[in-house]
């Protein structure tokens, strides 16, 4: 059999692509478009690909984790393709996902546990419980992935909300008082970017309508030349650059909040399992492996490991995946290797 260990990162923006051999040692990598499930079918994507008898393939084992595969329905449509296009046959060898299952590689670099919590942070966000069994991951619980207009607590939409509804409420707050809200390097920063001059202005700047893709438009601003959903998602460099570079007390207070909600959310997926509650993981036998733009920033991962301890939940491992298809494939080898 090869000793050659596939691992695909498919994402909404771009695709990693990651080869190691039977020890670890990474030997080959490949970057790519955008490979979301979603909104484009598999089949018409492969079929232009030459394809191996199945067998006859380079990789003993592959593993995909797909953004948007988000169904069971969903995986089967996809693995019969991924099997013809590699010869790898349907089984244990050919593990194919949502990207979060990624996430759950670091267990099998602590062989103390069989438990990972998989935490995505950055435009959106998502967790999600594994367990590692004979057969690959098994997935446990699962919360969040709902999107900007539902959810993504902790993600970058939340935080510029969260920006802007903490900039509005003071500015309320102070209509009230008489006295005027405390200098704030956030506010500044927020202002400039939608070249504004109060911060009521901005109510206007984030209602603006979508722009229109067949008109063109001189305008440069953000309220006139992105979506909605951008115009709060893009504060989000500003909000961490005025908390974790000013010391801004604004900007502290948004990410505390953000923190905190996506610690909620977390939590919903934590605990001792019982019979009512049998996919519960409890904190102390698991992993907790973040990945994301977002969670990636040390200080901002410190709030939310912070804000769960508050809640009883202390990870026995943490880990941050920057190189998810990596550390899966490396992970897969390991995983082989031992059986």
């Amino acid at each position: 059999m090869s000793q050659l260990y596939l691992c695909v990162d498919c994402g909404g923006s771009k695709t990693s692509a990651v080869i190691a051999a039977h020890d670890g040692t990474i030997v080959g990598r490949a970057f790519g478009g955008p490979s979301n499930a979603s909104p484009r079918p598999p089949r018409p994507s492969v079929e232009p690909v030459p394809l191996p008898p199945v067998g006859e393939t380079p990789f003993a084992a592959a593993w995909f984790g797909v953004s948007g595969l988000d169904s069971p329905a969903a995986v089967a449509e996809v693995v019969p393709v991924l099997s013809k296009l590699l010869g790898i046959p349907e089984g244990p060898r050919l593990s194919v996902a949502n990207d979060t299952i990624l996430l759950a590689a670091p267990v099998r670099m602590h062989p103390d546990i069989k438990y990972a919590v998989g935490v995505i942070g950055g435009t959106g966000s998502i967790a999600v419980g594994f367990e590692e069994t004979e057969n690959g991951f098994a997935e446990l619980g699962r919360v969040g992935g709902w999107g900007w207009i539902l959810g993504d607590e902790g993600g970058g939409f939340h935080v510029g909300r969260e920006a802007v509804r903490q900039m509005v409420q003071a500015t309320d707050a102070a209509s009230v008082t008489g006295n005027p809200p405390p200098p704030s390097v956030l506010t500044t920063k927020i202002l400039e970017r939608f070249q504004i001059k109060t911060v009521l202005d901005i109510l206007a700047a984030v209602h603006v309508p979508d722009p229109n893709p067949s008109v063109v438009n001189p305008q440069k601003l953000p309220q006139f030349t992105m979506l909605r959903e951008k115009r709060l998602s893009s504060l989000a460099p500003l909000v961490f650059e005025a908390a974790f570079e000013h010391g801004d007390p604004l900007a502290l207070s948004v990410l505390k909040t953000t923190s905190d909600a996506f610690a909620a959310q977390i939590s919903l997926i934590l605990g001792d399992k019982d019979a009512e509650k049998p996919k519960l993981v409890k904190a102390q036998d698991a992993v907790i492996s973040f990945g994301g733009s977002l969670v990636g920033i040390e200080a901002y991962r410190k709030l939310i490991l912070d804000a769960l301890a508050s809640r009883g939940h202390v990870f026995r491992y943490v880990e941050f995946v920057d190189d998810a298809a990596a550390t899966g494939a490396i992970g897969l080898a390991s995983s082989f290797k031992a059986s």
